[in-house]
């Protein structure tokens, strides 16, 4: 299925693997300009060197999501490489803090929400003028089925996600006119390296095997995962990448479940 985005130029964060590297993977099939970016520089020349790219089609340039120098200085590399974005994929995160509410302490908080509510905030706002600029733009946000069910002993994670899926709602009144268009997707337990070292504690802690943990954990916290399985991150990669594409030129300020039903309501 062509995308019609082959002219276009894509910034994917939380790049080095999982559905952040997937995306990037599909979009560069799909013709697409792709510039990569993670934390760690070494980990992102890795994850480029599997996507065996054309040249000229891909780069990778380290950023801190938490650094508004370092947002500054991705977006002059970034400048520098492929000119302006037109597309923006927003999936650096990390699960943050865990536990009951009255176990997290304020830097706990602080420190997830630094990552994964102001880090697309510093994003947005340093890339926003290249995305409004060509008359045709996309961002997608990966958020969560936890913006919208809520768990008790990954509050603040939750409440960065929900608070991201707001921004996006708002932005996307704001600039579709301008043909920029913002959404959402929300995906759920997906086989990732966040999930993999969430299910390599629950073993430890239950003294049971890697895959017995993930049985369970389906069993006991995710019982509307209909499919009765961790999803594949290209499951997810490939509504992002439609959201991204000239296909969903009516699609705004919507959010994509790609959560096996885990999400128990309207």
């Amino acid at each position: 299925m062509d995308l019609g985005i082959t002219s276009r130029t894509a910034l994917v964060t939380g790049a080095d693997s999982g559905i952040g590297w997937e995306t990037a993977r599909v979009l560069l099939a799909e013709g697409a300009t792709v510039v990569l970016s993670d934390r760690d520089q070494d980990s992102l020349d890795e994850a480029a060197a599997k996507l065996d790219a054309p040249e000229g089609r891909l780069f990778a340039f380290a950023a801190d999501v938490t650094s508004i120098e370092q947002i500054a200085e991705l977006h002059r590399r970034t400048k520098e490489a492929v000119g302006e974005i037109d597309i923006l994929v927003q999936a650096a995160g990390v699960t943050g803090a865990q536990g009951l509410f009255h176990e997290i302490d304020d830097e706990g908080w602080t420190s997830t929400l630094e990552i994964d509510l102001m880090g697309p905030v510093r994003l947005t706002s340093e890339f926003l003028p290249d995305l409004r600029s060509g008359g045709w733009g996309r961002i997608v946000y990966l958020v969560s089925e936890d913006a919208r069910q809520p768990y008790a002993d990954e509050l603040p994670y939750c409440a960065a996600k929900a608070g991201v899926a707001s921004m996006a709602k708002g932005l996307s009144r704001s600039y579709a006119k301008e043909g920029l268009l913002v959404n959402t997707v929300s995906p759920a337990f997906i086989s990732t390296p966040m999930t993999d070292a969430m299910m390599t504690k629950r073993s430890e802690q239950l003294g049971v095997s890697f895959d017995e943990a993930v049985e369970s954990f389906l069993a006991e916290e995710r019982p509307y995962m209909e499919l009765g399985r961790r999803g594949e991150a290209v499951e997810v990669a490939n509504v992002v990448a439609f959201l991204c594409s000239d296909l969903a030129s009516f699609v705004n300020g919507s959010d994509y479940r790609v959560d096996s039903g885990s999400v128990a309501t309207l």
